[in-house]
């Protein structure tokens, strides 16, 4: 596999470069959107020459795409681990749901989900790729908490709320929804 040299001489992997170009294609395309968004400036915040991009990614709706994949693994990771131990499809949905605004706090992942819909509503190549990906995410949401469908629908909705809510800065809003989670779990 071919390595790369970084500015202190170690040397990385095409693995760990493509690790690295996600990383900064996350920050990038969360900050500035698909159309916005150029190779220069990730190739630059990952410390790499922008035609390296291209020995990685074919090229930047491929980027993009990962990018995707990385922000609905993450979401997707979160909620395996959350469900351990839950008893029934509700404990499922709750926890789920906990795991999940301290995930969209983190605001890299937040601007990153929110443009990738955004650049999806835009492009039918990529409404077909970030709609097959919420779609895999809502039957995963289903498969794993084994609630009926308007129960995993709401809880979809309450998590684009939380989106938008913490999207917009007004994380106050979501307040509500954790105080009734506190006063179900104490009961």
């Amino acid at each position: 596999m071919p390595t790369m040299t970084t500015t202190a001489g170690e040397r990385l992997s095409a693995d760990e470069r493509r690790e690295q170009v996600l990383e900064a294609a996350l920050a990038e395309f969360g900050e500035r959107g698909y159309h916005a968004a150029s190779t220069a400036r990730i190739a630059k915040r990952a410390g790499i020459s922008q035609p390296y991009i291209y020995a990685l990614f074919s090229d930047k709706r491929e980027l993009f795409r990962a990018v995707n994949d990385r922000v609905c693994g993450e979401i997707r990771a979160a909620f395996d681990e959350a469900v351990r131990g839950a008893a029934n499809p509700e404990e499922a949905l709750e926890a789920m749901g906990r795991s999940y605004r301290p995930l969209m706090e983190d605001e890299r992942l937040l601007r990153a989900q929110l443009q990738c819909t955004a650049a999806a509503a835009g492009d039918p190549e990529l409404r077909s790729y970030v709609g097959a990906s919420f779609r895999g995410l809502v039957e995963h949401v289903a498969r794993l908490s084994g609630a009926d469908p308007a129960s995993v629908a709401s809880f979809i909705a309450c998590g684009m709320y939380i989106n938008v809510a913490l999207g917009i800065g007004e994380p106050e809003l979501v307040e509500p929804l954790l105080d009734e989670a506190d006063e179900r779990a104490e009961s």
